[in-house]
């Protein structure tokens, strides 16, 4: 799908056995030091050559080192022409510091897929404004995640997410069924480029997904933040992933689903709720910048293959 005034979408070859990938920190560090060699073991195990970012185990403060070499280590990743994928090894915070130091031109020059969420989001969402090339909302720890991530590295075979009905946003649908292109994530990230380079969403299904730091305040704000600015007014559907920490949580009579029907049912589009996306144990990954299919009645969200055949 192309959209009006938009460019082409820039996809990049399926991984195949063989394939340098490298392992990167752009936000904070890996507080387990052997979480790197469980993400070796599992890339290793598909026949991949991994390799470790120069500063991927760096620490300063809360973050992976300083914001020029943790940019640094990307944009070393983007412009090697032999790493044909960039694997975040965590989120935590950090990632929005070194928007300003990616490389662009050799990410459009070379396409090719980084995967990771959280505070990735931010990443995701500046390639996407800058360059139109995909990304994959996932990471490789837990048996769904690393299949689902897999599936999208090597496969040009469409995706298929099925709601889980016990998951607590099911509540919140609205009844539909949309086309568009999948774009977001974490929720924070999303309110947090409004007016620092939100990519334009017309036209596109929202993914929104969230864990509870402090209360429902969190939410409705930032759900409001992206409503005052316009960004919602043109989105086909929305999808709704996961948002631990607030199934039990209630605050003078609301709880989660109280504040998503308050905020997002006057948008008047179909909603899709119970995708095991985002933070959590063994997420799902799903394709961003990926053509997608919503339909409440079957309670799926299909995605068109973010990867293209190798000539």
């Amino acid at each position: 799908m192309t959209r009006p005034n938009h460019p082409e979408t820039l996809s990049w070859p399926p991984l195949q056995a063989g394939d340098r990938v490298r392992l990167v920190s752009p936000a904070s560090f890996p507080e387990n030091p052997g979480s790197i060699d469980e993400l070796i073991s599992v890339l290793s195990g598909w026949g991949l050559r991994v390799e470790i970012g120069d500063h991927a185990l760096d620490r300063r403060g809360y973050m992976a080192g300083r914001d020029e070499d943790r940019a640094a280590d990307l944009n070393a990743a983007h412009s090697d022409p032999g790493v044909r994928a960039v694997i975040t090894t965590r989120g935590g915070a950090g990632a929005y510091r070194i928007l300003d130091r990616l490389n662009y031109d050799a990410i459009r020059a070379d396409p090719k897929p980084l995967v990771g969420f959280s505070d990735i989001t931010y990443l995701h969402l500046a390639i996407w404004q800058h360059c139109r090339v995909p990304g994959i909302h996932g990471c490789l720890v837990g048996h769904h995640a690393i299949r689902t991530t897999r599936h999208l590295l090597t496969s040009t075979e469409p995706a298929i997410l099925h709601r889980n009905p016990r998951l607590m946003s099911v509540a919140a649908e609205v009844t539909g069924h949309a086309h568009g292109v999948l774009i977001g994530g974490s929720l924070q990230a999303l309110a947090g480029m409004i007016g620092a380079g939100l990519p334009d969403l017309d036209g596109d299904i929202l993914l929104i997904e969230a864990e509870r730091q402090v209360g429902l305040g969190q939410i409705g704000r930032r759900l409001t933040q992206l409503i005052s600015s316009g960004a919602l007014k043109d989105i086909r559907g929305i999808a709704l992933g996961r948002f631990p920490g607030f199934e039990d949580y209630t605050d003078r009579g609301w709880n989660l689903i109280d504040v998503l029907r308050d905020r997002l049912t006057p948008l008047g589009i179909p909603i899709l709720g119970g995708l095991e996306l985002g933070h959590g144990p063994d997420p799902h990954a799903v394709a961003l910048g990926a053509t997608a299919e919503l339909d409440t009645t079957s309670g799926t969200l299909t995605l068109a293959p973010p990867a293209h055949s190798r000539p």
